[in-house]
């Protein structure tokens, strides 16, 4: 199965020559790291707002074998944890193949995730981390994981399974978490809110983070995917976390009572 772009032309550019020259603008001036890491969290806004956040994010990671890609489900379509395990995906850099043995395995060894790829068919939170990934990355594949649920135990267990499935295929592997963080509120709401959020994530504590959000209404949308990765970036040894940026869409747009926080984290 081939799954063709739905963000492309919206999120970012659609033809490959806007779309790298897109992309450059946004990776100007920025180092490339060569230190090993686990897991992040990256924004998937249109590159226009959340770019720069994700490219500095993206710049931090040593390349990889597979990226496995915990994104929101804001479509509402599919299951409630829809994985893919066969095919590959398009945007206007190429096709990205889908790493079918971690996936597989990931599949079989988590009774929570299903095989579905109705979850992926309009949904842009993974996507919009693909060609970043492909500007940055050769030769990589993909694990895409599109979450609807808020169950913490469901999500710490495919956060295990991905663990699971990186140790047994001995895979290198990175784990991201699509999300912004607060959307429509003023940038100092936002900021405050998004710093307890981001607290939480710093201390590679899932649960906290449920609770954070939940308590103080925080519409993080990828919270979920998040509290995923965090479970299992922890069962492959992570320790610490660094918070690369934090910005907000008031920084392009100039509005600043009505913005959407971005936050690019990696963990070690």
């Amino acid at each position: 199965m081939l799954r063709k772009p739905v963000a492309s032309g919206r999120f970012y550019p659609g033809s490959k020559a806007a779309l790298l020259a897109d992309i450059e603008k946004r990776v100007r001036g920025l180092k490339r790291s060569t230190e090993k890491v686990l897991g992040a969290v990256c924004p998937h806004a249109g590159y226009m707002y959340s770019g720069r956040t994700a490219a500095m994010t993206l710049s931090k990671i040593a390349p990889v074998d597979t990226f496995i890609i915990f994104g929101p489900n804001h479509t509402g379509l599919g299951t409630e944890a829809s994985i893919m395990t066969e095919g590959a995906w398009q945007t206007p850099l190429g096709n990205l193949e889908i790493d079918s043995k971690t996936a597989s395995d990931m599949l079989s060894s988590c009774k929570f995730l299903k095989q579905d790829g109705l979850a992926h068919q309009n949904e842009h939170s993974i996507e919009v981390q693909l060609p970043f990934l492909q500007y940055y990355f050769k030769n990589i594949k993909i694990v895409p994981v599109c979450l609807a649920t808020g169950d913490i135990k469901v999500l710490e267990a495919i956060g295990k399974s991905a663990a699971a499935a990186v140790k047994k295929t001995g895979v290198s592997a990175c784990i991201i978490a699509s999300s912004d963080m607060t959307h429509c509120e003023s940038a100092e709401s936002a900021k405050r809110k998004d710093e307890l959020a981001i607290g939480k994530l710093l201390a590679l504590d899932g649960r906290a983070l449920a609770e954070t959000v939940r308590e103080n209404d925080i519409s993080m949308c990828g919270w979920a995917p998040a509290v995923a990765m965090l479970s299992a970036v922890k069962e492959l040894g992570a320790t610490k976390a660094e918070l690369v940026k934090y910005s907000n869409s008031g920084e392009e747009s100039g509005d600043f009572e009505q913005v959407v926080g971005y936050a690019g984290i990696i963990i070690k």
